[in-house]
Order: C-alpha cells, then structure tokens, then sequence
C-alpha cells in the first residue's frame, strides 16, 4: 500500500492536474508512480520534464529503457523494474535483451559499455574515471551522449527512491529482480 495518496486527475492538487492530464494521454492510464508524486506539482513537472527531454536525446527510447531495468534491478525497485521492462518491450528490445540489461549485460558491444558505465556510476555514487569515460568513447558515444547516459542514471534514481520510499503499487506486469536483496 502506498505510503502517500494516489490522486486522480480530477483530485489531484490543481497544479498537478496539466502533467497528469498529459501522462494519461501518453499512457492511455496514470500509472500509480506519476499519482504519487503529484501530490508535489513541483516533483512532477520536474520527473515529467525530465522524461519529456531524455526522450528527444540521442540515445534512443530502447537504451535509455535497458539502462533503467539494470539501475532498477541494481537498487531492487520492482516499480521501475516492472514499468521499464514493459516500456523496453515497446521500445523494440525482446524479453532476452531485457533480461540481460537488467543483470548488465548486452551482447551488443555498444549497448554493454552503456550498461557498465551505467551500474558504475550507481555502485561508486558518481565516482567514475577518465578510463570509464574513454571506454564509452571506444564504444562510440560521443561526449553529449556520456553526458546523457549520466542523465538517465540520475532520472532512474530519482524514480527509484521515489518508489521504493513511498512503496509505489506496482501497476505493470511484474519482474522479478535478479540482484539479491
């Protein structure tokens, strides 16, 4: 059960009301996630922002999906490891491929050192290296994309905490986390 109200729509504060209206539209339903946090007009325009400019980066809806289950997996939120892996399906990437990017691994070369980089910076809290950085580059991510990828980390955080702190309702077919709890 959550641990703050999911308002609607139609019950939300009237500030949230705009975002919400968008999301519904986007997603054909208000996922419980973007309810929650429209108890704070500011955390949603903030989070559906955020969401709004990654998605007209360069990096793509199905990276950007396989770099989320592999931080949601990483920090155990079964919110964001459902949502994400339903969104990567979407996206284009199979069951397998997301599979994989939830424990890290892409047989795609590029992919693979998006995801390393990606739980790096999760497991050492930003504290990355010239050589981590220049195996992206090897990779081909230009500079804008390392600066991207850094950017979905940070989103997928933000999302992860707000759900595992708040106990989102999971509304998304469910996926069980391969990182142990």
């Amino acid at each position: 059960m959550s641990r703050v109200s999911l308002p609607a729509v139609d019950t939300a504060p009237e500030a949230s009301r705009p975002a919400l209206a968008e999301i519904q539209t986007a997603f054909g339903a208000t996922p419980n996630m973007f309810r929650a946090v429209a108890n704070s007009p500011a955390a949603l325009k903030a989070m559906w922002s955020f969401f709004g400019a990654l998605g007209g980066g360069t990096l793509g809806s199905r990276l950007g999906e396989q770099i989320a289950v592999a931080v949601a997996d990483r920090n155990r939120c079964h919110y964001c490891l459902a949502a994400h892996t339903a969104l990567g399906r979407k996206a284009g990437a199979s069951a397998e491929e997301m599979a994989e990017a939830q424990a890290g691994r892409s047989a795609d070369p590029r992919t693979a050192a998006a995801l390393a980089f990606a739980l790096k910076l999760v497991e050492e809290r930003g504290g990355v290296d010239a050589a981590d950085v220049e195996a992206l580059r090897a990779a081909g991510f230009d500079e804008g994309q390392v600066v991207e990828i850094i950017a979905h980390v940070a989103l997928n955080l933000f999302t992860n905490y707000i759900n595992i702190a708040l106990d989102t309702p999971v509304d998304f077919p469910q996926v069980k986390l391969r990182q142990a709890a």
